[in-house]
């Protein structure tokens, strides 16, 4: 039997095979593998919306620099981020862990008092969950439901030519914030006496240990009367989110350099550890904010949101997905970010 390395599809390229092999046949199930969430229909006027994402320690977070409190709190905004980006609300979660015997009951309680953080801004309630015993450290596993009104959700595939390309929030903080930690955890390992120096990235390391998913946004849009025509949220890089709305929705997009939203301590990050800030954006990952597009005749409602940019548009040409520099270049968008 021939052997293929994982790592020659890469972590998108082993869903789409998995995604391959199976056809959904229930009628309730209106979306399964490809977006943010599962579509449910149980009946009435709104759609379940069901996502889960699995944190592993050593590939998804370091605890040498990564609090139990924090990660708690990260792995629930990570999966009502998924809700969020479906245009949906989170109601319900359940989460699971599998431990080492090197954690405490204390630790434990560390890590779930971060889960009722998150589970009291979002208005959720954990309802379920399991744990066991590793070998290998800590893993959390986390399942979301929400809801949508099934005239309201949005998917990765509805952009049309001539649409607005939007995005929440600001990009490439938690990039930065990660080079940050992995920086002091190694002079840390070279001088175990030395104190951390964070105070000057403390806004981008917040961005990594704390992010906050969009629901507030999902929130003004409803109030606006605005659904977008696709949506996504930014875990792995605007670039790499960008092709998976353009691919989906077999169109092509322009985006420009000085729409992006990059705070300025991002990019004092970015010039003090010599990386460009607007590949931090575009590539970074871990951002969560929200990427979505909107019909034109729907930008006089949203054009005062602060917390929303409009950065490009959509074409109808799916083979140019493109980037424009402030010197006028076009370049084609290039996904570089998580493959895991």
């Amino acid at each position: 039997m021939n052997r293929t390395e994982i790592a020659t599809l890469g972590e998108f390229g082993l869903i789409d095979r998995i995604n391959q092999q199976f056809v959904n046949v229930l009628p309730q199930t209106i979306k399964g593998i490809g977006d943010d969430a599962a579509v449910i229909d149980n009946g009435g006027n709104e759609y379940l919306l069901i996502s889960t994402d699995l944190l592993v320690e050593g590939v998804h977070f370091d605890l040498s620099y990564t609090p139990l409190k924090h990660l708690g709190y990260k792995a629930v905004a990570a999966n009502v981020s998924d809700i969020a980006a479906m245009n949906g609300l989170p109601r319900q979660i359940t989460v699971s862990i599998a431990m080492s015997n090197r954690f405490s009951v204390e630790a434990v309680d560390e890590l779930y008092a971060g889960i009722k953080a998150a589970c009291e801004d979002y208005k959720i309630d954990l309802v379920g969950g399991d744990t066991s015993a590793s070998r290998s450290g800590l893993v959390i596993s986390v399942t979301a439901t929400g809801s949508v009104a099934k005239n309201a959700v949005a998917y990765r595939s509805g952009a049309k030519p001539n649409d607005i390309v939007c995005v929440t929030g600001d990009l490439g903080g938690a990039f930065l914030g990660l080079q940050a930690l992995e920086r002091e955890k190694q002079e840390f390992l070279a001088n175990p006496d030395m104190q951390p120096q964070l105070d000057e990235q403390a806004y981008v390391v917040g961005r990594l240990l704390k992010p906050a998913a969009r629901t507030d946004v999902v929130y003004e849009l409803q109030e606006l009367g605005v659904v977008p025509t696709s949506m996504i949220d930014i875990s792995d890089g605007l670039a790499s989110e960008l092709l998976h709305i353009c691919k989906q929705s077999n169109v092509g997009a322009a985006i420009f350099e000085e729409n992006l939203p990059i705070e300025d301590a991002t990019i004092l990050a970015a010039d003090e550890f010599k990386i460009s800030h607007i590949t931090a954006a575009l590539n970074g990952g871990e951002d969560y904010e929200l990427l979505f597009t909107i019909s034109q005749a729907d930008y006089e409602k949203i054009k005062n949101l602060s917390q929303v940019t409009l950065i490009g548009y959509i074409t109808n040409d799916p083979t140019k997905v493109e980037f424009g520099t402030k010197s006028g270049g076009r370049f084609p968008v290039q996904a570089q970010g998580w493959q895991k």
